[in-house]
C-alpha cells in the first residue's frame, strides 16, 4: 500500500479488537468490515495464538482467493515484526509456495480463485483454517472446507469487507449465526486507534458511492446504477497532455464482430495517468471483419502516428502491448510482429474499483480525442439482475474500451504505484 500511513511502530489494539480475540471461539469466527479497521490484524493475531494450540491429527490450511493475496494479506503482516513482535521470527513463507511453517507447524496454503478450487480440498483432514477475503472465494470452496474440518476442536477464521447483501455468505451463515456456529465481530475505520487522524481522512476522500459504503463504513449494500459515478468530463477529459515519463503501455479488448479498441496510457510528469490516444476498429460499422495481421498492422501504423506531448515528434515506443486473456491467436500475431504481447489482468471488480479510485483522486485522465472511450462511460453500469444474486457484475455492453482500460491501469499497476499514491489495502 502507498499514500500516507499510520503514525506509531506497534499497533495498539482497541477493546473491540481485544473482544474480538478473547471471545473468537465458535466453529466459525468472521471479521467483516471497512479496510484498515483492524479486522485483518486482530484476525491474524488470534489465527497465531491458534496454530500455537491447534488440535493434532489434521492440516493446517490458509486460503485465499489468490498467492499474491495471500501472502500480501496474511504471510506480509504475520511476518513483519511492527505487528507480531519476536514472533515474526517464526514465519516463514515463500510468495506462491503451497506451504509455509508458522511457531513450528506446517501450513498448507490453497487458493480459491474459481469454481474447480473446492476440489483442491476434497480428502483433507482440517485441524484449523483461515480464509482471507471470504466473499471472493466461491461459495462451493467454502462448504466443502467447513465439511473438512473434522478434527475434534478444529475452528475457521475468515476475514471479509462487505459484498452484496444478498451475497451467499451474509444470507447462509451472517444472518444465520446461531444455526452456524459463527461468531461475527464488525468493524468500521474509525474501530482502529493505530490510524493517523489524518490518514482516516485522506482514507475517506479515496472512495465515492458504492466503494465509500462498502469500504469506508462496512456495509453490505447493492451494486447499483452507474459503475464510475463520480466520472465528470469537466475533470477528467483534458485537451493538453504533459509530457509523458512513462510510455507504460496500449492495452486492446480484441473483437471479430464486436469491435477492436486499443487505448494507450502513460504516466505523466505530474504522477498522473494518461489516456493519451485510442484506436477502434468496427467491423460491423465497416461491413467487413480485419484478420490478425491487419489488426496488427493497422494497430502499428496507429501508434507512429500519435503525437509525443510538448514536441514535434510522433511514435511513442509502450514498454507493452496488453492483450485481452483469450486472444490467443492475436497475441501470436503480435508476437511474430515484435510486439511481445502480455494477457491482461481481467479481475473485473478489483479493476473497477482501482480505476474509480484513481478517477476519485484525479489520477487518471482521458483525452478529448478518445471520443469513443468517452461515450462509453457515463452508460457504463452494474447489472440489476447479478446483484440480487449477490454479485457485483457490470452490463456487458458498449464496454470495450473500458476493458480496454481496466486491462491497462491493473496489468501495469506495478510500474506506477510508487509515483501514484492509492489506498486499496483491505
Amino acid at each position: 500500500m502507498t499514500g500516507p500511513t499510520a503514525a506509531g511502530s506497534r499497533p495498539r489494539l482497541s477493546p473491540k479488537q481485544e473482544r474480538s480475540i478473547a471471545q473468537s471461539n465458535g466453529k466459525i469466527n468472521l471479521w467483516t468490515g471497512s479496510v484498515r479497521s483492524g479486522k485483518t490484524v486482530s484476525s491474524l493475531l488470534r489465527w497465531l495464538m491458534y496454530v500455537a494450540n491447534a488440535p493434532s491429527g489434521g492440516a493446517l490450511v490458509v486460503s485465499g482467493k489468490t498467492f499474491d493475496t495471500v501472502y500480501r494479506n496474511v504471510f506480509g503482516p504475520l511476518s513483519d515484526p511492527a505487528i507480531t513482535g519476536d514472533v515474526a521470527k517464526l514465519v516463514a513463507y515463500t510468495r506462491g509456495a503451497p506451504t509455509a511453517v508458522m511457531l513450528g507447524r506446517e501450513i498448507e496454503v490453497i487458493t480459491a480463485n474459481d469454481a474447480k478450487a473446492e476440489g483442491r480440498l476434497r480428502g483433507l483432514t482440517c485441524a484449523g483454517m483461515y480464509v482471507d477475503e471470504a466473499t471472493l472465494i466461491p461459495e462451493d470452496f467454502w462448504t466443502q472446507a467447513l465439511a473438512r474440518l473434522s478434527v475434534p476442536g478444529s475452528m475457521m477464521f475468515a476475514t471479509t469487507n462487505p459484498a452484496a447483501p444478498s451475497h451467499w455468505l451474509r444470507q447462509k451463515y451472517l444472518l444465520r449465526a446461531s444455526e452456524t456456529s459463527l461468531r461475527n465481530w464488525h468493524f468500521t475505520l474509525d474501530d482502529n486507534p493505530a490510524l493517523d487522524p489524518k490518514y482516516v481522512s485522506w482514507l475517506k476522500s479515496t472512495y465515492t458511492g458504492l466503494w465509500y459504503r462498502r469500504f469506508i463504513l462496512g456495509d453490505w449494500c447493492f451494486a447499483e446504477g452507474a459503475v464510475y459515478d463520480m466520472w465528470d468530463e469537466n475533470t477528467h477529459v483534458v485537451t493538453t497532455i504533459p509530457p509523458i515519463t512513462d510510455w507504460l503501455c496500449v492495452a486492446i479488448d480484441y473483437g471479430t464482430t464486436n469491435p477492436l479498441h486499443a487505448v494507450l496510457l502513460g504516466l505523466g510528469v505530474n504522477d498522473t495517468l494518461y489516456v493519451v490516444a485510442e484506436w477502434r476498429y468496427d467491423s460491423r460499422a465497416e461491413g467487413r471483419q480485419l484478420t490478425d495481421v491487419e489488426y496488427s498492422r493497422r494497430l502499428r501504423e496507429w501508434i507512429k502516428t500519435v503525437p509525443l506531448p510538448a514536441s514535434q515528434l510522433r511514435g511513442p515506443k509502450p514498454r507493452f502491448w496488453i492483450t485481452d486473456p483469450s486472444a490467443a491467436s492475436f497475441k501470436v500475431q503480435l508476437y511474430t510482429d515484435g510486439l511481445a504481447p502480455v494477457d491482461g489482468d481481467n479481475s473485473v471488480v478489483d479493476g473497477i474499483r482501482l480505476i474509480s479510485t484513481l478517477l476519485t483522486l484525479g489520477k487518471l485522465k482521458v483525452h478529448a480525442s478518445c471520443k469513443h472511450l468517452i461515450s462509453e462511460i457515463p452508460g457504463y453500469s452494474w447489472s440489476e439482475k447479478h446483484a440480487q444474486a449477490g454479485e457485483d457484475v457490470p452490463v456487458k455492453a458498449d464496454d470495450h474500451g473500458l476493458d480496454a482500460l481496466r486491462y491497462g491501469c491493473k496489468t501495469t499497476r506495478g510500474l506506477w504505484q510508487q509515483r501514484v499514491p492509492l489506498a486499496l489495502a483491505a
